[in-house]
């Protein structure tokens, strides 16, 4: 890591660590009602803004049990919320939640499944990568190996995961595949 970098950093994690201290201290006495008992405060949150402009698909059937796949193997694999969100707002951007097959001459290489991951970059076989479980297992397998997912821009994390060509692709899927999760998580 270069110098000027390192002090860059260094300047910045002391300025959060200063207002961290002048701060802390107003906001507990902000949070003290006149009559001296404490309250309880509600700290809530939320997820990152989406970035850029959002698309939105109708989803049919086979689509609709993708994400309830996609979120199965996420609750399985013991992942957040935001884990789900990640993978569903990747299958959208590569496949639109389609199990794809073997395309022909219109096919990416020999990429195939809801992430259109390759036999060939050591994702799995064919019969693997095209089954859901199999596929999203895989993909989770690769998020949890990039440090700080869970913090850094949707888009950032599945490039990360995927090495697409288009590296900020994902991040119009971010809003439906956060309104997806929302409404299949506990269903």
């Amino acid at each position: 890591m270069n110098t000027i970098f390192r002090k860059s950093m260094l300047s910045v994690a002391g300025l959060a660590f200063a207002g961290g201290v002048f701060a802390g201290p107003i906001a507990a006495h902000a949070a003290t009602p006149a009559d001296g008992k404490p309250v309880a405060a509600a700290v809530q949150q939320s997820a990152p803004k989406p970035q850029g402009d959002q698309s939105r698909i109708t989803l049919n059937d086979e689509q609709t049990a993708n994400v309830k796949a996609i979120i199965a193997a996420t609750k399985k694999a013991g992942l957040p919320e935001r884990a789900a969100v990640i993978s569903i707002a990747t299958s959208l951007q590569e496949s639109k939640l389609e199990n794809l097959g073997h395309l022909g001459d219109m096919n990416d290489h020999d990429s195939l499944g809801l992430f259109q991951q390759r036999p060939s970059s050591g994702w799995g076989t064919p019969e693997q990568i095209t089954n859901p479980e199999y596929s999203t297992t895989a993909f989770l397998k690769g998020l949890k190996q990039v440090d700080g997912w869970q913090d850094m821009p949707l888009t950032q994390a599945a490039q990360t995961v995927q090495v697409s060509a288009y590296p900020d692709a994902y991040a119009q899927w971010e809003q439906q595949a956060t309104d997806l999760v929302g409404q299949h998580w506990n269903s």
